[in-house]
């Protein structure tokens, strides 16, 4: 009999349209869907009937360690403007072993909300990690397993 193990979150590709880059975390892939609540006044039950009503997407962060002389993040920032706005699809993919996708998240239309560079500190000898919020119009999850 095979053993199933669930899936370890460390191994993940960002396809972002900008430079082949690591990310060392990405969070926000989530897919919330707002409640409708209704009841007719005539109605002889007393409760709401409930509804599916519009989909909601939180930000995306992704967080990377800071390189020198690599200026994407800050790039696809100064690329946004007034009415211009540089609108990416991204493709996050959970792999396995092989390197091939099992989960693949799919955004929509991603374009960056904030840019963050890391905090600076004397006395630490950790890496310097910037990250970018994105917001977008839409998520998709396939589990290709």
């Amino acid at each position: 009999m095979a053993t199933t193990y669930p899936l370890s979150r460390f191994h993940f590709r960002v396809e972002w349209g900008g430079a082949r880059i690591g990310f060392t975390e990405v969070t926000g892939l989530n897919i919330e869907r707002a409640v409708i609540e209704y009841r007719d006044g005539a109605s002889p039950e007393f409760h709401k009937i409930k509804t599916a009503g519009l989909e909601n997407f939180p930000n995306i962060t992704l967080k990377r360690g800071t390189f020198a002389g690599d200026a994407d993040f800050y790039n696809w920032w100064n690329n946004v403007a007034m009415n211009t706005i540089d609108r990416r699809d991204l493709t996050i993919s959970l792999l396995n072993e092989e390197h091939n996708p099992v989960v693949v998240w799919k955004v929509k239309n991603a374009w960056p909300l904030k840019v963050m560079s890391g905090d600076l500190k004397s006395d630490a000898s950790e890496v310097l990690i910037e990250s970018i919020e994105l917001v977008h119009e839409g998520l998709t999850i396939q589990n290709e397993a």
